[in-house]
């Protein structure tokens, strides 16, 4: 089992480079797989939109709350550590050109040593997607085809590039370089609770991260992702399940259950808090649980 931290974005120090810098580095030094970040790059102070992993239709983080972009905190953070995996959970794919992504993504991937996975999302917020200027209604056929442009500028070309004409990007004899470490490009992990998510990681995705989804459900999603690869002529075995849950909760017994439910990685939140050593003795404690070096 894998077990990652998502940085605390709700305790208002993602943002703070000697926090998030120590943070980051004790994450390492318990031996977690990796720290992952997640993404808004804005936040409306009123929206329509409906949050669908609350009760309340409402995001829980304040509207003010500091998120910094998650591949400039990465990147600032492999600088900091040696080992650690570097993680987005999620990437509001809509807000981003693939192509101006693939060459980022591929130089984070290159300058950390091949330790980046991408998880990406469709995204909740319209208003948020939209002030980004990416249709809201067509952002899953948009998402299709940017990670098809992703492959593509990944992929080498040789001396000639790659041509792409679809009906959101077009471009011709594009060579796009570095690439990343791995042959197969950055690893993406498809985040979300729909079908068409358990579809595209199936077609895509390197393996699939559901929200807020157990049992019956769940178990449905996995067989889809499953059911797409072999029709995609992928093979099903090689995609990983991540799931959720809580750090201070999280033990052995609990990752078991996670596990039988076919779980490869564990994404872990911590408890909100802005005093550095009460997030680290958390960690601590729970690493030892889990019985990390």
């Amino acid at each position: 089992m894998k077990y990652a931290i998502i940085a605390p974005a709700a305790a208002g120090t993602s943002a703070d480079p000697a926090w998030i810098s120590g943070f980051a580095k004790h994450v390492e030094a318990c031996g977690f797989e990796s720290l992952v970040a997640i993404e808004h790059a804005v936040v409306m102070s009123h929206y329509s939109s409906v949050y669908p992993y609350a009760s309340s239709g409402k995001m829980e983080l304040p509207d003010d709350c500091d998120i910094p972009d998650p591949l400039e905190l990465l990147a600032f953070l492999a600088g900091q550590t040696t080992t650690l995996g570097l993680a987005t959970g999620v990437l509001v794919l809509p807000n981003h050109h693939p192509v101006v992504l693939a060459k980022r993504l591929a130089t984070l991937d290159r300058l950390s040593n091949g330790r980046l996975r991408v998880g990406i999302g469709m995204g909740w917020m319209k208003e948020e997607i939209e002030a980004c200027g990416a249709p809201f209604e067509a952002r899953g056929r948009r998402a299709d085809e940017q990670l098809e442009v992703l492959a593509k500028l990944w992929a080498e070309t040789g001396e000639t590039g790659v041509d792409h004409k679809g009906e959101f990007f077009s471009f011709r004899s594009a060579m796009c370089y570095p690439k990343p470490v791995r042959a197969g490009g950055v690893p993406i992990h498809v985040g979300g609770h729909t079908k068409a998510a358990a579809r595209r990681a199936g077609r895509y995705g390197a393996g699939l991260q559901p929200l807020g989804v157990t049992g019956d459900q769940l178990a449905a999603l996995v067989a889809l992702m499953h059911e797409e690869a072999i029709r995609a002529d992928r093979d099903p075995a090689e995609l990983e399940l991540s799931l959720g849950h809580m750090v201070a909760r999280i033990d052995l017994d609990r990752a078991g259950r996670l596990a039988e439910q076919g779980a490869d990685r564990i994404l872990l939140a911590t408890t909100p808090t802005a005093d550095l050593d009460q997030a680290m003795d958390e960690l601590s404690a729970c690493a030892q649980r889990l019985g990390l070096s």
